[in-house]
């Protein structure tokens, strides 16, 4: 097919390599315009403008010269902008989302589903419109989330399996989209504040906390990320340490990879023997 694709960040490059290697015509993709990033503050493309450029695809930042690509249909991945009305009237659009819509509509919804304690979660190809995810679904594809599994091991599933159903669809046609059914829910964007560990919390939303990614707490007065951890069966006041368990509301939590502030990722057990807690300290006080 004659196809624009419409994406930004490193979830949306397997999709777009795919429908190259598949032998669709990929007219144009369509991303953010370069930020400056790091020392030096030098323009950084894409990953989506990255790739595109090694498959030798024109790249724009500007969402209306869609309509001068001449192409059937546009594929959105994880964009991350708004579509002009004018534009998806001339262009039709599937979008690859990631969640069983319409739970976890909106910006994040693997997180949300890991959060949230969803056991299932998966991939929807839908039509495009105006709303905010509300598009008629074409399929879905249902992944269990295990219960130790991080959010980026279970991102990295989501694409896989949301490539894989993008492609097919696109062999055997789309056919006609259904109407979502259900009660709808929104997955805000994660707040910076969310990834800050309450251990008054019971153990398993701390837990939930760590699998999404980017958890800290304080040791000391300085930062500690918490990488990886376990449910524990033993209970603990809140935050306080006994070898490398860490005690929540409810349970406890076992560390297992740490990285303190200024320090290399290592292992929970190296941590604990060169801190060596006195008893009575805490993480978070």
């Amino acid at each position: 097919m004659k196809l624009v694709f419409l994406g930004t960040p490193e979830v949306a490059v397997p999709p777009l390599r795919a429908l190259v290697a598949d032998g669709h015509d990929v007219r144009l993709a369509v991303t953010r315009a370069d930020k400056r990033r790091g020392r030096g503050s030098a323009l950084m493309p894409s990953p989506v403008k990255a790739a595109a450029q090694e498959l030798g695809l024109p790249v724009t930042d500007k969402i209306d010269d869609v309509l001068d690509a001449g192409a059937e249909l546009g594929v959105v991945v994880a964009f991350g902008r708004l579509i002009k009305p004018h534009v998806l009237a001339a262009v039709p659009m599937v979008n690859v989302h990631f969640s069983l819509l319409p739970r976890w509509r909106g910006a994040a919804p693997l997180e949300r589903a890991i959060l949230a304690g969803d056991t299932e979660t998966g991939v929807c190809l839908m039509k495009l419109e105006e709303g905010l995810d509300t598009g008629p679904v074409y399929k879905c594809r249902s992944l269990s989330i295990g219960p130790e599994e991080t959010a980026d091991e279970l991102r990295a599933r989501l694409v896989d399996a949301g490539t894989e159903l993008l492609i097919e669809s696109l062999r055997t046609g789309l056919g006609t989209p259904t109407p979502q059914e259900g009660e709808p829910t929104y997955a805000e964007k994660i707040d910076p504040a969310e990834h800050h560990i309450d251990w008054d919390a019971p153990a398993a939303a701390v837990h939930r906390v760590i699998r999404v990614g980017d958890a800290w707490t304080t040791f000391r007065g300085k930062r500690l990320k918490i990488l990886r951890a376990r449910l524990s069966s033993n209970g603990l006041a809140p935050g306080q340490i006994d070898g490398v368990r860490v005690g929540a509301g409810d349970g406890a939590i076992e560390l297992v990879q740490v990285q303190p502030e200024g320090k290399a990722v290592m292992a929970a057990a190296d941590w604990r023997n060169g801190a060596q807690p006195k008893p009575g300290e805490r993480l978070g006080d």
